[in-house]
């Protein structure tokens, strides 16, 4: 038994880890800077190499579909690496063209785009804008001019002498047959006469029939002559005004052709536009009394809203203004609503009604990035209705066709317009997780053809010098662009260990800048507090107690619980059967470890292991994987040539939520063994790891936050120098642990074991030998899997004791014989 212990003691020397194995520590003296002020900026990320690569290609490759998805997870840096680098490439590429929408004199409900050099747009405003200001003043002054109104006096008194030649020649006629024409309020007409006077109504009756008959028949003869040439006033009235019209007209062009000849020659370098003025100049002067002085008696009010909604058709509706834009321009579109992506045709109320016209034409992020590159974030792409649709369409057919949602779905219905499509030429980089660009790739057969570019951001990279240094050159350029105070050679190292807990693994740091962004800026308010020029290590760790202590209060009041004893377990003393399990819950961006009760029991069956957690439907499938493995390693390790005739239980006590992964495997699996071999297991030690059917141990994640969490508690309750955790050896390398952890191993009070299989956890925590079998199979006596082997034999005899049949029924009582 002396030379069991010795070996076990042994054993349990070797696989305790020295405090110098519980945490990498960052030497600052490796920094040759005082401060970061002193380090030049480090553009990127440190380790992001691959993602650097595909961006350069992406960005370079000139091809249609070659469009970017960088994925990676949301707070590493994607969206600032990119518009970085974009900024970068884009201020060095050409200026895209201005995009303005003109009126379509010919179909107003399809306006015309016109892309112009930059700066072009904004000048052909201000020209047009010129123009309508010296038509408004030279048109009415030409067409009220002395010799223009007198020409066209001349045209109305002809006219009017003309009609009144005909009445006269009526009047003279009718006069010849005793007749006179008399003006009415209905009209003209003829009316009889004698003596030079009008026969009264009266003095017309008491004529006799002869009398009457001769007048009737004079006004018969008359009668229809005064009617034709009353039936061709309308049209001499029409000849008129179309005579004034075209006159007009006439001196309408004169005018116009005088203001706008120049304006065509500034610009007969751009067809579109000289098309477009030559319109503008049949429409002027087809509708030259738009430009005359209202009536007398017009309100103002309605004069001028009038006025203005005949010059707009006019003006020039400038989209795009690239005249100040360096480059090819860089959008950011934060929400990518349909109508923020490929524009929209606003409405606005007239009398009434819903009406538009191509100046209420906005435009969208394509619009503005086209000849650029369009920055999206690809889940709020995909939430919004009917915008991933448009998206692929707009690049599909290379073309921004601006579409209407209420059209679409038919909610209203209005008066639209259909604007001309407008060429596209865009880049589009969209960001996103990988689990998001997977499911594009599988369900949607048009993504892989229009993104053909992944931009895979790491989460990690190498912990060594090389990468130490870049990372003190990417702290030095987030202050510089946070505006913090710059950081000391302490703070530095504490921010980089920091980051290499993040990334859980002593050779590894965390890429995650939203993490290191946040520590940097809280760093920078306690070296505030402390009237501070510069952040130190004191601050950086002030910084994440402050981070933990904003976001623990349950986990306070978990451990006070377990304290209070209401949640059980035991941190001392040794039980057989019942283990303590370690689990990792998260809340947010806060995750603790936390330790549990796992018991086993185990008697006579058919072979089961019983998982309690996955018959009420607690356990999750990893969970319930390693609950089979464990059965498996069980039956092939103690039963191999007898039936393994137990039924075992394993629960997490006071467990009331879901149970799931296998990183608790080898605790229950040690649970087992202690119930079959009625071997007590350590209290004051737990134990976490994943076990494999060949009763190995494998890693598990959150190992830093379950030794924590175990030391939390046995601190609560006291620590006594025989209270630790066991953790799989592969495991070692991913320890970070806080300095409290490590003052406690360095000073005895606390222990980290580590252990490759089954066999050396459970001398670590029974302090009794496991046992190996010998060439017959058979394990040493008074060794736990010696005991655990026995059990099972018994659970077998027993088993076939109870299934062989009596005695008596097997030899006949002779009552047929």
């Amino acid at each position: 038994m002396k030379t069991q212990l010795s070996a076990v003691d042994e054993r349990l020397a070797s696989s305790r880890l020295p405090a110098s194995a519980l945490r990498w520590i960052c030497d600052p003296s490796q920094f040759a800077f005082e401060s970061t002020a002193e380090v030049p900026a480090h553009q990127g990320l440190p380790g992001q190499a691959r993602a650097e690569a595909a961006i350069e290609f992406g960005v370079g490759i000139r091809r249609d579909g070659y469009n970017l998805y960088v994925m990676g997870p949301s707070g590493a840096g994607k969206r600032t690496v990119m518009l970085g680098y974009l900024e970068q490439v884009a201020v060095t590429e050409q200026v895209p063209n201005d995009l303005c929408y003109v009126n379509n004199f010919r179909d107003e409900d399809r306006p015309c785009a016109l892309q112009l050099p930059a700066g072009k747009g904004r000048q052909l405003v201000k020209d047009v804008e010129q123009l309508l200001d010296d038509l408004q003043l030279a048109i009415p002054a030409a067409l009220e001019a002395t010799e223009h109104r007198q020409r066209i006096g001349q045209l109305e008194q002809e006219f009017q002498d003309e009609h009144a030649k005909s009445l006269e020649k009526v009047a003279e006629e009718a006069r010849t047959k005793g007749l006179e024409m008399i003006r009415t309020p209905t009209g003209i007409a003829l009316a009889p006469v004698r003596e030079g006077k009008v026969i009264a109504p009266e003095d017309f009756e008491k004529l006799n029939a002869e009398q009457k008959k001769s007048i009737e028949s004079a006004i018969e003869e008359v009668q229809p002559k005064l009617v034709a040439i009353v039936q061709e006033l309308p049209q001499l009235e029409r000849l008129a005004r179309q005579k004034i019209r075209e006159l007009n007209q006439r001196v309408t062009l004169h005018v116009v052709e005088q203001l706008i000849f120049p304006l065509i020659g500034q610009w007969q370098e751009l067809p579109s536009v000289v098309s477009h003025l030559q319109a503008l100049q049949e429409d002027v002067i087809e509708n030259a009394d738009a430009f005359l002085p209202p009536p007398e008696g017009t309100p103002a009010l309605l004069f001028a809203e009038n006025r203005k909604s005949s010059f707009d058709p006019y003006l020039v509706n400038l989209l795009v203004d690239n005249s100040e834009t360096k480059g090819a321009p860089v959008v950011f579109e934060d929400y990518p609503y349909i109508h923020n992506l490929v524009g929209r045709v606003e409405h606005e109320t007239h009398m009434g009604s819903l009406v538009t016209h191509f100046s209420l034409i906005k435009a969208g992020a394509l619009h503005r990035a086209n000849g650029g590159y369009l920055i999206l974030q690809a889940r709020d792409v995909l939430m919004q209705p009917f915008c991933w649709e448009a998206l692929k369409r707009a690049l599909q057919c290379a073309q921004i066709q601006i579409e209407s949602i209420n059209a679409a779905v038919s909610l209203i219905s209005t008066v639209s317009l259909q604007p001309e499509p407008v060429s596209l030429d865009v880049k589009v980089v969209l960001l996103g997780g990988r689990e998001l660009y997977y499911l594009l790739q599988e369900y949607d057969p048009e993504f892989s053809e229009l993104f053909k570019v992944a931009v895979d951001f790491s989460d990690e990279t190498d912990c060594d010098g090389e990468h130490c240094q870049l990372f003190a050159g990417l702290l030095a350029s987030l202050a510089a662009k946070e505006n913090t105070r710059p950081m000391d050679r302490s703070a530095v190292a504490l921010m980089i260990e920091q980051a290499a807990r993040q990334a859980g693994d002593q050779q590894k740091l965390s890429t995650h800048m939203r993490t290191i962004s946040d520590l940097l800026r809280e760093s920078d308010y306690w070296a505030s507090v402390q009237n501070s020029d510069l952040i130190s290590g004191s601050h950086v760790r002030q910084a994440i107690e402050q981070q933990v202590y904003r976001s623990d209060r349950i986990r306070e009041r978990i451990h006070d619980e377990i304290r209070r004893g209401t949640l059980l377990v035991d941190t001392r003393g040794e039980k057989a059967g019942q283990i303590n399990g370690l689990s990792v819950s998260s809340l947010g961006s806060f995750a603790f470890g936390r330790p549990s009760r796992i018991t086993a029991t185990a008697r006579m069956g058919r072979g089961k292991v019983v998982d309690i957690e996955r018959e009420v439907e607690l356990g999750g499938a990893l969970h319930s994987k390693g609950v089979l493995i464990l059965s498996s390693l069980l039956a092939s390790r103690y039963a191999r040539d007898y039936p393994l005739a137990l039924t075992a239980s394993l629960v997490f006590e006071q467990s009331y939520g879901l149970v799931d992964g296998d990183s608790a495997s080898v605790a229950e699996f040690c649970a087992l063994l202690s119930a079959l071999s009625k071997i007590p297991i350590r209290q004051s030690l737990a134990i976490t790891g994943s076990l494999n059917q060949l009763g190995e141990a494998q890693p598990i994640g959150g190992v830093n936050e379950k030794v924590e969490g175990f030391f939390d508690v046995c601190k609560a309750t006291g620590l006594t120098g025989e209270q630790g955790v066991l953790i799989p050896k592969s495991n070692a390398k991913h320890l970070m642990l806080r300095q409290d952890v490590i003052l406690a191993v360095d000073e005895g009070k606390f222990a980290v074991f580590t252990y490759e299989n089954v066999d050396e956890a459970m001398e670590l925590l029974t302090g009794m030998e496991a046992g190996q079998a010998s060439i017959d199979g058979n394990y040493l006596p008074n060794t736990i899997n010696a005991k655990v082997e026995q059990r099972l034999r018994e659970f077998a005899q027993l088993s076939r004791e109870f299934a062989a049949p009596p005695e008596h029924a097997a030899k006949g009582d002779g009552s047929n014989g």
